[in-house]
């Protein structure tokens, strides 16, 4: 399945809530959640009874929303977690944290996943030292993640730093001097804080 490439406000509003897919402008009075939340269409504002189905589904695509990933990516990393030992709904979660457009989200060197992507793409960033353009890299404990020197000048970069949110990522060392960041442990469900029930994602997929 293709990259959505629509609006991405519509989205949030089909999921009835923030995203943050826009960065800064989320939090802004122009986020279109503020102005009308109701999903998008004729049809949108008309109540409509939700069924089982119909809630793992939602659950489902609000994480591909959230990590602007494609539904065979979806599929493969369900795979994955589904051979995991743990709690699937968990690994999952923990798989997507670990990408690398997302290390680079939680370290403040971008103002949403959508970006990261983008800078991962143009090839801004090294992984342990080597260039590294591919935003779905899935990265490890003791992975070392950084702005290349040449990027680092960069009024992007400089914006970003000077307008940096100051959370504390607890399985993230960062950094923001040296525009670093290096993986210290494995990220826990507590330490994910998008709003979603993954285990009706595993029942979605277990059916």
């Amino acid at each position: 399945m293709a990259r959505y490439t629509g609006p991405s406000c519509r989205l949030c509003r089909r999921e009835g809530q923030k995203l943050f897919l826009k960065g800064d402008r989320c939090y802004t009075d122009k986020c279109a959640i503020a102005k009308r939340n109701f999903a998008p269409g004729q049809h949108g504002q008309s109540r409509k009874k939700v069924t089982e189905y119909g809630l793992q589904l939602r659950e489902k695509q609000k994480v591909r929303r959230f990590y602007g990933i494609s539904e065979s990516q979806m599929t493969k990393y369900f795979n994955m977690a589904d051979k995991m030992r743990g709690i699937t709904g968990e690994n999952l979660l923990k798989i997507l944290e670990l990408r690398l457009d997302n290390v680079v989200y939680r370290m403040g060197l971008a103002s949403s996943r959508a970006e990261a992507r983008q800078l991962v793409t143009h090839g801004h960033f090294l992984l342990n030292g080597v260039k590294t353009d591919i935003p779905s890299l899935l990265t490890t404990v003791g992975d070392v993640i950084q702005v290349k020197d040449r990027s680092r000048n960069s009024e992007k970069f400089k914006s970003l730093v000077e307008n940096h949110n100051g959370n504390i990522v607890p399985w993230l060392n960062i950094d923001l001097d040296a525009l670093k960041g290096t993986i210290v442990a494995e990220p826990t469900r507590e330490d994910i804080d998008i709003p979603v029930e993954e285990h009706l994602i595993v029942e979605l997929y277990s059916k």
